[in-house]
């Protein structure tokens, strides 16, 4: 961020949130497909957006009205750049798409909103194929469920299901409306050839020539569930089991991380899951190197020989990679009372924190609100949960603009002819990093550290003029302080 944007932030307060919205969408995405105005799009569209890196990923929403997302409601889609709806979009309508910015830290920013219209359709849609269990597929479990793919300009799908070509002794043309799986509510026979077929349809009518897809079911649906083995009295589990949590928080800074697992197996599999149910193969060992936040899977299995061939029982786990880090303290809100004093601690940064008043070892609390605090010297202690590091702070004093002088005189008198930061007399945990300085316009002119002599009042060593000059003081663990102040002659 140069020092003009930051000089709007400090020459008038009203301005601030402009910058700050400014700058932060000149950083949003822009749809490259569709583009806004667009018409006879097709239902089964992908969108496309260009790529913004530094945030933690995008959210889509689509709808029949601006800002709608009666089609699509706030779809995180995580780093990928495009996608493309399951089900479709509808035909001869006009939508609106909105894309949002996901920052590590903070509410979404809401970006680029479009609006385009989908094609007419006056035909019936194609056909559709079954996309669990796979045409000609054997041993398939009898509680499986049943998926197809989407056929663009469906609204909806008749299914079939028999033990004989054209059968429908199982299930019969059964409306499935505008959904693209079937979970029978009962178990199909075992070792049996099933006969699905699935017919999409609109308005206009249903597809015709479908093709009827086949599959046979084995009779060892039983032979992965757990059971009681009578010598021991204790529960066999043929499939592995998985103990992994839900969510694994790593600090920004550890990328790429290696995540393993205990659990015992003779096969593993990592996925990272992706829109909708697209997923890459990362990995078949017990170990997975993850690059980036986001959804992942691991698949265990065992492979069991039966009278009917080999079986792999399997188990699987979804978890979220989330990456933190160690807060920001921005403020700390001091309300003294005639008895004692209330202290809010206002943090902020891509990780989970707890907090901890005068003691690093705690004990922490999940509000950042301690109440009926006596009066005395207090330091505030915020610790990311996933051990990402801790933030210390003093709660009565801290720098501030005071610190820094409003003038200076740098004539040579061997009095006042340096500007530079003024220690406070008091303990204090703040550290500074650099301190810039700027003239009137942003322009950048000198930079100094704390422990420097300071600036002497010069630009490439020839001195500049009586007039009101710029400060940034960074810092390690708070946020910036912006001032300005006089060179007197």
């Amino acid at each position: 961020m140069d020092f003009k944007k930051w000089f709007c932030i400090i020459s008038s307060l009203g301005m601030h949130f402009v910058c700050v919205l400014a700058m932060a969408q000149s950083n949003c995405p822009e749809f490259t497909f569709p583009i806004n105005g667009n018409i006879n799009i097709a239902v089964n569209a992908t969108f496309t957006w260009t790529e913004v890196t530094g945030y933690n990923g995008y959210i889509l929403s689509i709808g029949t009205a601006p800002q709608g997302k009666d089609i699509l409601n706030a779809k995180p889609i995580g780093t990928d750049t495009f996608y493309t709806p399951p089900l479709g979009l509808p035909a001869n309508t006009l939508l609106y798409a909105t894309l949002s910015l996901v920052p590590y830290d903070g509410p979404p920013i809401e970006c680029q909103e479009i609006s385009f219209t989908t094609i007419p359709v006056t035909t019936p849609p194609d056909c559709s194929l079954l996309v669990t269990p796979d045409n000609n597929a054997a041993s398939v479990t009898i509680i499986t469920d049943i998926e197809w793919a989407y056929a663009p300009t469906a609204t909806g799908y008749f299914l079939s299901l028999g033990t004989e070509p054209n059968g429908t002794d199982i299930l019969d043309a059964m409306d499935m409306k505008n959904t693209l799986s079937y979970d029978p509510p009962n178990d199909l026979p075992q070792n049996a050839t099933i006969y699905a077929t699935v017919i999409p349809y609109n308005e206009y009518g249903a597809a015709t020539g479908c093709t009827e897809e086949v599959f046979t079911t084995s009779m060892d649906l039983y032979i992965c569930d757990p059971y009681l083995d009578s010598n021991t009295g204790e529960y066999v589990y043929p499939a592995p089991q998985i103990d992994l949590p839900n969510t694994v928080g790593i600090c920004s800074d550890e990328l790429p991380y290696r995540i393993s697992t205990n659990d015992v197996a003779q096969g593993y599999r990592w996925f990272q899951t992706k829109s909708g149910s697209e997923e890459t193969l990362l990995s078949e060992t017990k170990s997975v190197d993850i690059l980036s936040p986001g959804r992942y899977r691991l698949e265990a299995y065992n492979i069991i020989e039966t009278e009917n061939g080999t079986i792999e029982c399997s188990n699987s786990k979804l978890f979220d990679i989330v990456s933190s880090e160690a807060a920001t303290i921005i403020k700390i809100d001091v309300i003294n009372t005639t008895k004692d004093k209330t202290i809010t601690i206002i943090a902020t940064g891509g990780g989970q924190y707890e907090y901890a008043l005068d003691n690093k070892d705690g004990p922490y609390q999940d509000s950042p609100l301690f109440t009926e605090i006596p009066y005395g010297p207090h330091t505030a202690y915020v610790r990311d949960k996933n051990g990402c590091g801790i933030t210390i702070r003093t709660v009565d004093r801290d720098i501030d603009n005071k610190d820094f002088p409003s003038f200076f005189t740098p004539n040579g008198d061997g009095i006042n002819d340096y500007w530079q930061f003024i220690q406070p007399p008091e303990n204090y945990e703040t550290v500074i990093d650099r301190i810039f300085i700027y003239d009137r316009y942003g322009n950048f002119i000198h930079q100094i550290n704390a422990n420097s002599n300071g600036w002497d009042g010069s630009y490439n060593n020839t001195p500049l003029p009586e007039t009101d000059y710029w400060y940034k003081a960074t810092f390690l663990n708070r946020e910036d302080i912006l001032g300005h102040f006089s060179l007197k002659r």
